[in-house]
């Protein structure tokens, strides 16, 4: 086990404890747009550029998740793990869909799309922003440490899943084979570690991390989610980025 996820889980342990006086912080409530590509895939550039778009627009919580189902074709994706290709796989369960691909798209966890169709995917955001998330979080920069506040809300019937989610701000591959053999690619908020950290009942909820652990040289952005269930639709979320 990694020292972030050490001190993750510890963190977890000590202070994710129900706040009743902790109210719920105001404010913008972002869309989460997450992409799964792989460097072995002919049709991911458009998304992938897209994707480093949407990265630099101020509500949008862009991450991109490579997946290693293509590794076969002759190019190894660096940046790809089996976890992420068990996330999408869980949306794919959730949504009801036929099987995996790429490029794919999914917004705050609920809705779906080819990720080099923009304008469909615009559409899904800007369909995403009518409905805001349910819970409202957020993270508060105290120097050496940062504080997720988590407000109240009524928990579905099913479990919720607190997710750190850190990545890199860009990534930058030169593909030697596959079908992208020869191109550079810039890969946006390249997720590099996905950790579940704890539950979330409906109540107050308060964590305090350590910055240093969290934001450093090459990761330096970190995502909290609130999910429902396995694949299931997003309640919350807040993004740190490194200064």
């Amino acid at each position: 086990m990694s020292a972030i996820r050490m001190t993750l889980r510890l963190c977890t342990l000590l202070t994710l404890v129900a706040l009743a006086s902790v109210p719920a912080r105001a404010g913008e409530r972002p869309v989460v747009v997450e992409l799964f590509t792989s460097q072995g895939c002919a049709s991911c550039p458009p998304a992938d550029a897209f994707l480093h778009d949407l990265a630099n627009r101020d509500g949008v919580i862009a991450l991109s998740f490579n997946v290693d189902y293509w590794n076969y074709l002759g190019w190894t994706d660096t940046l790809a793990s089996p976890a992420h290709t068990e996330r999408q796989r869980a949306y794919v369960r959730r949504l009801g869909l036929s099987g995996v691909y790429t490029p794919q798209m999914v917004v705050n966890g609920a809705a779906e799309g080819v990720g080099s169709k923009r304008d469909k995917i615009e559409e899904k955001i800007a369909a995403a922003r009518s409905e805001p998330f349910p819970v409202d979080i957020s993270f508060t920069d105290k120097g050496d440490t940062l504080v997720l506040d988590i407000g109240t809300g009524k928990a579905p019937g099913q479990p919720v899943t607190l997710w750190f989610i850190r990545f890199a701000n860009e990534e930058k591959v030169e593909i030697g084979k596959g079908e992208n053999r020869g191109r550079t690619m810039i890969y946006a908020h390249a997720v590099r570690e996905l950790t579940p950290v704890g539950m979330w009942n409906g109540e107050a909820m308060k964590l305090t991390l350590p910055k240093n652990e969290l934001l450093t040289a090459g990761l330096e952005g970190c995502v909290a989610l609130l999910q429902a269930g396995t694949g299931g639709p997003i309640l919350g979320a807040a993004q740190m980025a490194m200064n």
